[in-house]
């Protein structure tokens, strides 16, 4: 069975871990990230979205900065955890996302 892509282990940028990076905070967030590179896109974005509905208020910035997600991203997650669709099941995207082939990309190339 080939290997899956696997994220790298983003680095928290925030003030707390660069002031204190061995401190109980650093080490929350390492762990938050580790968590988050192995997620494919759909649960890394609900995750976030969650952990901005456990933390309240100015929580989608600080995220932002401890993941490396959008914070557009955190909050498409935090939708889709407070109004789940339930026509998007079994999928990672909507119908029609991610990249175009390259015939329909290039026509004429595949004339050939």
């Amino acid at each position: 069975m080939p290997q899956s892509k696997r994220r790298r282990i983003h680095h928290c940028g925030c003030a707390t871990c660069c002031r204190h990076p061995y401190g109980s905070v650093a080490q929350q967030h390492t762990a938050i990230n580790r968590v988050v590179a192995t997620l494919d896109e759909k649960n890394r974005r609900r995750f976030a979205g969650l952990l901005a509905i456990q933390w309240g208020r100015r929580s989608i910035a600080l995220l932002s900065r401890i993941t490396g997600l959008s914070r557009t991203t955190i909050r498409r997650g935090k939708r889709e955890i407070e109004h789940p669709s339930p026509e998007s099941r079994g999928r990672i995207r909507e119908p029609g996302g991610g990249r175009l082939p390259v015939e329909k990309k290039h026509p004429a190339s595949s004339k050939r």
